[in-house]
């Protein structure tokens, strides 16, 4: 059975400059969602998403829009703004965990509220033609949460439901329900796609063993974590390329350099890169030495100079 690969968006992260560096240097992820436009109660599209969706910067083979609401008219006039830029699906955020979305009831908050996820999805497959898919938890406080909303589901043509098996109340802590994913396999019949711990070219290999009829699969900080992942997915393989150390320096270089023209000053690319490095750092052979070692740099001089002496350890 072929296998399809697919970039789970996450905040702050995944935006054009990285996808666009990431599938340039590594491949094997067959469809990029961008990380959700959240509205706020205004109907404005802010600017950095507007940049993050432009036709003009993604160069990636196929992208996805992603939106986080609990309003029908906010869903609505975002469906409006990605069509005009020839977007022909949405993906619904019913997924994220985090406290300041989930208390707005949008989120992996929104799972326990059925008729309100109705009442979105009646409007926009009413007033456009837009292509819907999902992605979800198993609830926030319950995995039976989900299960309430599959008879919502069953009554519009959702393209495919992508589902994260957490609860939204454990963030990223704690295992896998794998059982309750299950449940989900046996009980919708919409296509579900599975996101959560593929970290590993063996734990991939597990899990399609455990869910054979799972075809497409979500990476989100696996992906980060290793960027090799992906395509030794697709090629069946646990040996990385001879110039393994190589490739991760050159990419890293291309996002550095991005981010910094992007970005104002030295701190805000200070965080930036201390933030994918929390990631990259569990590639390497001391993750808590390596990013102690960028975490303690001051300068962006002093940075450059110790991501070359970690890389260069590599080889």
């Amino acid at each position: 059975m072929s296998v399809t690969l697919l970039s789970s968006p996450l905040q702050g992260f995944t935006d054009f400059r990285f996808r666009n560096a990431f599938h340039q240097s590594f491949g094997g992820i067959d469809t990029f969602y961008a990380p959700y436009i959240k509205m706020n109660g205004k109907m404005v599209i802010k600017n950095n998403y507007q940049r993050d969706l432009n036709p003009e910067h993604n160069t990636v083979p196929h992208l996805i829009p992603q939106v986080m609401t609990n309003d029908p008219d906010e869903f609505l006039f975002v469906i409006k703004y990605i069509a005009s830029l020839g977007y022909t699906e949405l993906n619904w955020n019913l997924g994220c965990p985090y406290p300041m979305v989930t208390k707005q009831g949008m989120g992996s908050g929104l799972i326990c509220n059925p008729m309100k996820i109705d009442e979105v999805l009646h409007k926009a497959h009413n007033e456009s033609d837009i292509t819907i898919s999902m992605k979800m938890r198993l609830g926030y406080d319950e995995p039976s949460e989900i299960l309430n909303v599959f008879p919502i589901l069953e009554k519009y043509p959702i393209k495919n439901v992508a589902i994260h098996a957490r609860l939204g109340k454990q963030l990223y802590k704690g295992g896998t329900d794998l059982d309750a994913f299950q449940r989900c396999v046996d009980q919708s019949s919409h296509k579900l796609y599975y996101n959560g711990d593929v970290t590993s070219v063996q734990a991939y290999r597990d899990l399609q063993e455990r869910f054979p009829s799972i075809d497409h699969w979500m990476i989100g900080r696996g992906l980060i974590a290793d960027p090799f992942l992906p395509q030794m997915i697709k090629n069946n393989t646990t040996k990385y390329p001879t110039n393994r150390w190589q490739i991760f320096k050159d990419f890293h270089d291309t996002i550095y350099k991005q981010y910094d023209e992007a970005l104002s000053g030295p701190m805000p690319i200070k965080m930036k890169m201390l933030g994918f490095w929390e990631y990259f750092s569990q590639s390497f052979n001391d993750p808590k030495k390596v990013y102690k070692a960028i975490k303690k740099n001051g300068s962006p001089r002093n940075y450059i100079a110790t991501v070359n002496e970690i890389f260069a350890k590599q080889r």
